[in-house]
């Protein structure tokens, strides 16, 4: 089907007989030939002018259409995470349509980065394109204030604002059960809700952490206390509709799996200085097997903030795949408009309501896994063996 937009006057103005010969004319020049021809500084006016022979759509002379299409083909790219080469080119053609009109492909980008897999312009190029929308671009990153200083790039994105709206959340349940000075005698509901988060934590610190008394273990608490808090909203807050689960991307729980497991290390040196190292060395273990053990037990050291990263990254992209996969099922047999698959839907509907409960269950019981494994590994690093 021929995609019509409303501002691009040229191609509403032309004839079906214009269009049809135009696109019989075009060759298979595809976007990276553009851009390898306007990267060449040196090649003269006639030699750049048989690039366009073929393409009566193209001014050979503008070199900002050339831009336009490599920029919304490397958008694409950046957005279509899981997609082949062949797939995102097939895309970016389609959209733009080897176009003249500047303002009408400027727009296509411009609706590119602001609205990302959200935007009519992706969802046009996948239907251009043939390709059936991936469950994972739930987890695309779109940067909501690019900002970039040289080849960093510090854009300010989506899941920026939801941590920040977890942090912002966390402080206003807080405020309402400190307002005034304090908490009441009897408490009311956002105080229950605060003492609970508060001993649900504190039973597994006094359970898991041994060998310290009650004051030395509460310099622990607070740091493992705000950590369950805080994938506790996140998690919870990615079961919202149209929201975004912080903790689905490897590279936020492996940062902040890592950044805890190098402070249980540094606890483990000034706790016990250089007498830390004979964890990796188990008592009564043979000389000769003593290199061996202490390159496994290094390696199975540093794998343990590896592996609490990714237990809770997987667990929580899984799930939430799983259930937009099931929804999706779910309402294209609702919009059939037939009885028989209408009254079928029900069983995949009822599915999802249940997958629903069970993430909202592994929302819940990921947070309190992370932190109960934290406080092992703090056990470890104190009392060694």
């Amino acid at each position: 089907m021929m995609r019509i937009f409303s501002f691009d006057e040229s191609y509403l103005n032309s004839s079906s007989s214009d269009i049809s010969s135009r696109a019989s004319s075009q060759s298979t020049t595809t976007i990276n030939d553009y851009r390898n021809q306007s990267s060449g500084t040196q090649a003269s006016e006639s030699e750049s002018a048989g690039i366009f022979e073929d393409h009566p759509g193209l001014n050979p002379n503008d070199e900002r259409i050339i831009e336009l299409q490599c920029e919304i083909r490397e958008k694409l790219q950046e957005l279509m995470i899981n997609r082949s080469e062949d797939a995102v080119l097939a895309a970016a053609e389609g959209l733009h349509a080897e176009s003249d009109n500047v303002p009408f492909m400027q727009s296509i980008l411009d609706d590119l980065n602001r609205n990302g897999v959200q935007g009519e312009a992706y969802r046009e190029a996948l239907d251009l394109a043939q390709l059936v929308p991936s469950p994972l671009d739930q987890f695309s990153i779109l940067p909501l204030i690019p900002m970039k200083m040289g080849n960093l790039s510090f854009s300010f994105t989506n899941p920026s604002l939801f941590m920040l709206l977890t942090l912002s959340l966390f402080l206003l349940l807080l405020s309402f059960v400190t307002k005034k000075g304090g908490g009441k005698s009897v408490p009311n509901a956002w105080q229950s809700l605060v003492e609970l988060l508060y001993d649900f934590v504190l039973n597994p610190v006094n359970e898991q952490i041994g060998g310290l008394s009650g004051k030395v273990k509460q310099k622990f608490f607070p740091c493992i206390l705000v950590t369950f808090t805080f994938l506790l909203f996140c998690n919870l807050q990615g079961m919202i509709p149209y929201s975004f689960t912080v903790t689905s991307h490897f590279l936020i729980t492996l940062g902040l799996s890592f950044s805890l497991f190098i402070g249980i290390t540094i606890v483990g040196f000034q706790k016990n200085g250089l007498h830390f190292l004979s964890f990796l060395l188990p008592a009564g273990v043979p000389l000769p097997l003593a290199p061996f053990l202490v390159l496994l037990e290094l390696i199975s050291y540093c794998f343990r903030a590896l592996s609490l990263g990714i237990r809770l990254f997987a667990n929580m992209m899984a799930g939430h795949s799983l259930v937009k996969i099931l929804s999706g099922f779910a309402w294209t047999m609702l919009c059939m408009n037939d009885l028989f698959y209408f009254i079928g839907d029900l069983g995949p509907l009822f599915i999802v309501l249940a997958l629903t409960g069970l993430e909202l269950g592994v929302a819940i019981l990921q947070a309190h896994v992370f932190t109960i494994l934290i406080c092992i590994y703090l056990n470890d690093a104190i009392n060694l063996h």
